[in-house]
């Protein structure tokens, strides 16, 4: 765990969050416009389409935090410091989405083929900014003795909520071993890299690279939730709120790879209705 890596000059803290925060969305951005200008799409147009993308992921994560926790923050300054931690995964997607379906729906550029260019770039974010969670200590698993358990030290998010529990002996210096929660999430995004590459690669109609993202992040997010143990993610009944969402958004990207091998859904993202169809799928 170090949450500060350096001090900057005038004593300014380097956090390791912010930074893997940071170079999430810098390389994340530049993956998306090299993809969609693969595609097609002009540089200019696909680099404005990459700000609405990755500024309205990252409202979209912070308001779903703030929504989850808002007993957090002491000042209106103190819900703008994301760069200390407390954003959700889930958030940035759909804000993410709702960002980038607003720049497309304005200059008409198919919606799932710009997703398929985004779906990627999700990955890449998610296996960096997971590490800046595991340096930070947040995001920390249940207690584990198995061979990869991890200890994190006094202070610490696992630390502290263990000691309030009454689990720690007096004089202890670091947490019970707990599963890292942090790198499994970091290992699915590179797994979840390969296997949206691998779709680009092979996919017959737009959006199937983000079908193929929502799918696997939805199934693995839900069964790592399992063994998460921080109590900032928010729960409804014996459901964290990222489980409610992940199975909610299972069913959609199910209904989406269907309504895409029916031919019901066009490049751009909006329905239309095929002959001798009914109930046609609606995705925006």
């Amino acid at each position: 765990m170090k949450p500060v890596l350096l001090h900057l000059p005038f004593g300014v803290p380097l956090y390791s969050y912010g930074l893997l925060l940071t170079l999430s969305v810098l390389a994340g951005r530049w993956l998306a416009i090299r993809l969609a200008e693969r595609d097609g799409v002009a540089r200019r147009l696909a680099d404005r389409c990459a700000t609405w993308t990755f500024v309205g992921a990252l409202l979209g994560a912070r308001a779903l935090y703030v929504a989850t926790n808002p007993g957090a923050f002491d000042s209106a300054l103190d819900v703008l410091a994301c760069w200390e931690g407390g954003v959700v995964a889930y958030g940035g997607f759909l804000g993410g989405l709702a960002g980038a379906a607003a720049f497309c729906r304005a200059h008409d550029i198919p919606l799932l083929a710009w997703a398929d260019c985004v779906a990627p770039s999700l990955c890449l974010g998610l296996a960096l900014t997971r590490i800046g969670c595991f340096l930070a200590g947040c995001d920390f698993g249940r207690e584990w003795s198995g061979p990869w358990a991890v200890r994190f030290p006094a202070g610490s998010p696992a630390f502290v909520q263990q000691k309030l529990q009454g689990l720690l002996p007096a004089g202890a210096t670091t947490s019970l071993p707990v599963h890292p929660t942090q790198l499994y999430e970091s290992l699915a995004g590179v797994a979840l890299l390969a296997l949206v590459l691998g779709v680009r690669r092979r996919q017959r109609v737009a959006g199937e690279a983000l079908v193929a993202f929502a799918l696997g992040y939805s199934a693995l997010r839900y069964l790592i939730e399992i063994v998460r143990a921080d109590p900032d993610r928010g729960a409804i009944g014996p459901w964290s709120t990222s489980q409610l969402i992940a199975a909610a958004t299972f069913v959609a990207a199910s209904a989406l790879l269907a309504a895409l091998r029916r031919g019901r859904v066009n490049p751009s993202g909006s329905t239309r209705t095929v002959q001798g169809g009914s109930n046609p799928c609606v995705v925006s």
